[in-house]
């Protein structure tokens, strides 16, 4: 046994030393037709991201590794194989001429789909270096490429060391599952040039080195931790005048064993042509899945890199399983509301195989969690579960199946996670409604201390979960018990709009509680909006205070004290009648600013119309002031659901003003510059008003129909969203309009067998549509010309002037 494996290791000895000696292909030349955006140098000090669904780097646009994050407080930065973590990073020197510079203090950060670049200007040693990374698809490792330059019309003798900093420890609530981070220890594998590092007490490894021979090694000083360990590798480079030269480094882990990690780096060394070839290729498909052609090119731009975005975010641990999680650097693990949101932008942007595996996920984590259809909240990726679930999560998985089989037309889908959702609607019910009025009692979206009475958004999703559940039941042919779900969700539909109504705001309320909850809560509002200094809050929330002493009430009633976000659920779901829906929404735009909606309405000052700078977020971290992505997503799609495409439309604007503003091809969570550098749920944010309500797609994927129903915002005359993954079918849609005022709608798809459904008001805006030439007659009905048609084409011209 002991000689197998002593000639195993000469093999793979062998293999990867005569890889060393094989020409580098170039990263750059693989992508001079990729999308790419240049940072700005104001942020070069500010996290980057290079993700893969195995593993992934955070480091600065520098070039530099410096401690980051909270969640294991200086340590979410670095390289990570979750369940573990394998570098806090790695360092780069160049010697010439007597001159050493160490590569971590870059003139410039490009950002590439799928890799990027640190573009160094030594000028005083007549030098240009580019730092590139990438990560391949389903492999624990990471490739790193050195290209320098020799600037100068004279031969250079270069020294070049690469130091790696391991820093093998658990993730986050690791101690739940029996990971205990210790010291790690290191040797220097001469078989394969390259240096192994192991925790001492556990089977984690990492391992590193380049393409080329080293000259020497050592081990080097932690500028980290005493438990790490940091070692050395040496080489010669030579360069003619003029001459650039690559250098490839490899950097591969395991939590399983040594020979695994070795196995990686033989691949990443070995493979790395058709592994990056392979990638690149992908994200061009992502690109062009729901590839989206509008005048504002900006925002053209910002959809196309949440798609990316979204690839970035996908987490698999085969132990337990693949999801997308929700953000990074800080949540890098699976959570249930995060994806409830997100999945549904997936889906419209044609990324089914992350939906069906998150769903699958948080389905099997719940039931071995709560077994009763209460879906988890936060589970690290090690399978602790941290929160077994907030009250908005069960509703809310409900209504997401729905929303997918409608997409997939999956029976099976649909019978498989059916179960699931009747257990979580009974639970919710039995267990979370005390006082039988069909509003749960319980945590929402807004994470306030005390604030976990009856909150809108519970209530709001609840009744879209109701409702989605009756359209399952009867997809399912269960009549009976579509009926009864039904009745309660009309029956909550109504509470919502008479119980949770003030028409003294103009506005939803926060929530329905006691007296003495509300009074207690006025108090630290009160502390708070003193402390951010926003005296009209503190006004209006003592003439609250007030009211309430004056006209005590001894029964729950309906609260508006921080104006939360979630108050624009009910518009959101579009449960709101009309009238309340639209005061409300005028009320909600008083609580913005350039880039969007504010968390809490109460931290809004008269700042808010004209401040476009950075986030001044506090010194531990806090979503205190914030304006977040999700809550101006949510409010563009309330918008849109009352008929309102141009205030949709400012909503995107504002968010898309946040894209790029840090990480180039991204869109911090907090905006414009906070908290994670990208985030799951911005999808949500722009898919669904784009896809579904700008260019009105609904699939109903069981019948094999599509029904369209455009509603374009009038900065839009010319539009196209082409190749959307529908089931078995691909559809476009192309909104053209000519000089003369008159629109031609088209929609092709790849399945004929499908029918389309093309839908348009016969009045918009108080203007009649004259239909001027169609592929297939209308059928006016429900106020709309119905255009029903088979084939690959439907093509539709009118004119709003009603001439």
């Amino acid at each position: 046994m002991m000689m197998r494996k002593i000639f195993l290791w000469l093999v793979l000895g062998v293999i990867l030393l005569q890889c060393k000696d094989a020409e580098t292909f170039s990263f750059a030349e693989l992508v001079i037709d990729t999308p790419h955006i240049e940072g700005k140098k104001a942020y070069l000090k500010s996290p980057f991201v290079t993700a893969g669904n195995r593993v992934y780097l955070v480091g600065h646009q520098d070039g530099s590794f410096p401690e980051l994050g909270w969640h294991i407080k200086n340590e979410m930065g670095g390289l990570w194989d979750h369940p573990i973590k394998l570098m806090d990073g790695f360092q780069i020197m160049l010697g010439s001429d007597g001159l050493k510079t160490t590569l971590n203090k870059a003139d410039k950060f490009t950002n590439y789909p799928f890799a990027n670049k640190h573009t160094f200007e030594l000028d005083e040693q007549g030098l240009k270096a580019e730092r590139w990374q990438f990560v391949p698809d389903d492999q624990e490792g990471i490739l790193i490429q050195l290209v320098i330059t020799n600037k100068t019309d004279s031969h250079r003798e270069l020294a070049v060391s690469f130091t790696g900093y391991a820093d093998l420890r658990p993730t986050w609530l690791g101690e739940r599952s029996n990971m205990l981070n210790s010291p790690d220890i290191s040797y220097f594998n001469e078989s394969t040039d390259s240096w192994v590092v192991r925790d001492s007490l556990n089977p984690w490894f990492v391992t590193f080195g380049a393409n080329i021979p080293s000259e020497n090694n050592g081990r080097a000083k932690s500028i980290y931790h005493e438990k790490d360990s940091a070692a050395s590798l040496s080489f010669s480079v030579s360069l003619a005048a003029k001459e650039s030269r690559t250098i490839q480094f490899a950097i591969a882990g395991s939590y399983v064993s040594e020979n695994a990690a070795l196995a990686t780096y033989k691949t990443l060394q070995t493979e790395s042509l058709s592994l990056f070839k392979e990638k690149r290729d992908r994200y061009a498909q992502l690109a062009n899945q729901s590839k989206l052609t509008i005048p504002d090119k900006h925002l053209q731009q910002t959809f196309e890199w949440l798609k990316y975005n979204c690839d970035w975010l996908v987490r698999t641990v085969p132990e337990i399983g693949t999801g997308i999680t929700a953000g990074i650097p800080d949540y890098p693990w699976w959570f249930g509301v995060d994806s409830e949101y997100a999945l549904k932008g997936y889906m419209a942007v044609g990324q089914t195989e992350a939906v069906n595996k998150t769903i699958a996920l948080l389905d099997s984590l719940s039931e071995v969690t709560n077994g009763n259809g209460r879906i988890v909240h936060e589970v690290s990726t090690n399978g602790a579960v941290f929160n077994e679930g907030n009250i908005n999560e069960t509703p809310q998985f409900a209504s997401l199946i729905w929303e997918i089989y409608k997409w997939n037309g999956d029976r099976a889908f649909l019978e498989r996670y059916f179960p699931t959702i009747k257990n979580g609607l009974g639970w919710l019910m039995r267990e979370k409604d005390a006082n039988g009025n069909g509003f749960p009692d319980g945590f929402g979206m807004m994470e306030i201390h005390g604030l976990d009475s009856e909150m809108i958004d519970v209530a709001v999703y609840t009744q879209r979960a109701f409702s989605d559940a009756a359209e399952i039941a009867g997809e399912l042919g269960d009549t009976a018990l579509a009926n009864q779900y039904q009745k309660t969700a009309d029956a909550i539909k109504d509470k919502i709009n008479t119980e949770f109504w003030s028409d003294e705001f103009n506005s939803y309320a926060d929530f329905i509680g006691t007296d003495q909850q509300a009074l207690r809560l006025i108090e630290d509002a009160m502390i708070r909006a003193d402390t951010l200094n926003k005296p009209w809050a503190v006004a209006e929330l003592e003439v609250t205070k007030k009211s309430i002493l004056a006209y005590p009430s001894q029964n729950p009633r309906p609260f508006v004290l921080h104006h939360n976000w979630v108050v624009n659920t009910p518009m959101e779901m579009k449960l709101a009648d009309p009238d309340k829906a639209l005061r409300a929404l005028t009320t909600a735009e008083t609580f913005v600013n350039p880039f969007g909606v504010f968390v809490t309405g109460i931290d809004r000052d008269a700042s808010a119309g004209s401040d476009e700078g950075s986030f001044k977020g506090s010194k531990v971290f806090s979503y205190t002031g914030a304006v977040m992505t999700l809550p101006t997503g949510v409010q563009a799609i309330a918008e849109n659901n009352y008929g309102r495409p141009n205030q949709a439309l400012n909503y995107l604007q504002r968010m898309a003003r946040t894209f790029s503003f840090a990480l180039p091809g991204s869109m911090y969570e907090v905006s414009p510059d906070y908290g994670m550098m990208t985030q799951a749920w911005n999808i949500y944010s722009f898919a669904i008003p784009i896809v579904q309500q700008f260019f009105g797609v609904e699939p109903m994927a069981s019948q094999k129909k599509v029904k369209i129903t455009p509603q374009m915002p009038d900065a839009w005359p010319n539009a196209s969203l082409e190749n959307i993954l529908i089931a078995d079918n691909s559809v476009s849609v192309f909104y053209k309009t000519a000089e003369n005022g008159e629109i031609t709608i088209t929609v092709t798809q790849k399945n004929p067998e499908w029918e389309i459904l093309l839908r348009l008001p016969e009045v918009k805006a108080g203007d009649p549509c004259r239909v001027m030439r169609s592929s297939e007659a209308p059928v006016v009905k429900d106020g709309y010309f119905n255009f029903k048609a088979k084939g690959n084409k439907l093509e539709v011209s009118f004119r709003n002037d009603g001439g």
